[in-house]
């Protein structure tokens, strides 16, 4: 144990940016979401219900919280359209004000810090999203030019996954994240040359992180071990010692323990 320090170098970070924008409509495949401004998180609920017994506040219950949105952009992608609320009927021939359908979106935020303003990133992931009607602003041209832009107003539907409560939003982070895995993730979001960019299931994204979450003990045949793992699962007490935390590892005494396997 040691004592709390502030400001130690590099651990001045900072979330800016945005970029990267993906759109997964209702069918089909995922397609950039070119001219993606910005992601502005307003998050409803979460507030607390206090309940109280002779005076006395003797629980605190918070609401469900629910992940809503403000997308704002200078473009959007034609699959874009069914989600908006816009029917095509012919080539060139749409409708506007049909049932709008639920797509799914991701972005990158950049995080730095005071040495490397490049540090990491993080990826966000949104499901089950559905636009609400938004106002369109167009202006007659002057001395001057000024982009129209577009915002939407998004609620979302949370997904069911394991072990956790319900959530439509999952952030992904770079700085702790196995580099391999974020390798994996990125194909699947974004495509490679052999398969179309598409949404992945949280189901899909555990088992991508736990298949490089496996602590490996090695015997080199010399009377030493060679052991690799996540950095959670070793720790140092000392320069010459180390301890593994993990779950499969069942201490026996002080001095030995026992791995499972796969």
């Amino acid at each position: 144990m040691s004592r709390i320090t502030w400001d130690d170098l590099g651990k001045r970070f900072y979330e800016v940016g945005i970029d990267r924008g993906v759109l997964y409509p209702p069918s089909g495949d995922g397609v950039p979401w070119n001219g993606l401004t910005s992601v502005r998180v307003h998050p409803s609920g979460g507030d607390q219900k206090g309940y109280y017994l002779d005076g006395i506040k003797y629980l605190n219950v918070p609401s469900p919280e629910e992940y809503e949105a403000t997308i704002t952009a200078f473009t959007y992608p034609d699959e874009f359209g069914v989600c908006d609320g816009t029917t095509r009927v012919h080539s060139g021939l749409f409708v506007t004000q049909q049932q709008r359908k639920p797509f799914g979106f991701s972005y990158r935020t950049r995080i730095g810090n005071e040495l490397d303003s490049n540090y990491g990133y993080k990826i966000h992931i949104v499901y089950n999203a559905l636009a609400a009607p938004s106002n369109k602003d167009f202006s007659t041209l002057g001395g001057s030019v000024s982009l129209a832009d577009f915002s939407w107003d998004i609620t979302t539907k949370p997904a069911a996954m394991t072990g956790v409560k319900r959530s439509a939003h999952i952030e992904i982070d770079t700085r702790s994240a196995n580099p391999a895995a974020i390798s994996d993730v990125e194909d699947i979001l974004y495509g490679t040359e052999a398969q179309a960019a598409s949404l992945p299931t949280l189901a899909q994204l555990v088992d991508i992180f736990e298949a490089y979450a496996i602590l490996s003990v090695i015997d080199n045949g010399d009377g030493t071990f060679t052991v690799t793992g996540p950095d959670d699962a070793i720790t140092f007490p000392t320069a010459d010692t180390f301890e593994i935390t993990w779950p499969s590892a069942v201490p026996i005494d002080a001095d030995t323990f026992t791995l499972s396997s796969l």
